[in-house]
């Protein structure tokens, strides 16, 4: 996955709701981190992040299948 043309990984995802598909409204991302370095997106960069409404549902995606 890709955000701000870096790649992150080990995304986790809260509040997947199965109920609520395929909206999945609630869900977002709760942490990831910078595949380059291994640092963990900060506070600001998850807000961002979880802006993009088409990265969180291809997490949660990831997630469930």
């Amino acid at each position: 996955m890709r955000f701000q043309g870096r790649r992150i990984t080990d995304v986790e995802v809260e509040d997947i709701d199965t109920k609520d598909a395929p909206d999945f409204c609630d869900a977002f991302i709760a942490s990831a981190r910078w595949e380059d370095t291994g640092e963990l997106l900060s506070e600001p960069e998850l807000e961002e992040l979880n802006d993009d409404g088409d990265l969180v549902y291809d997490a949660v995606l990831k997630v469930l299948y």
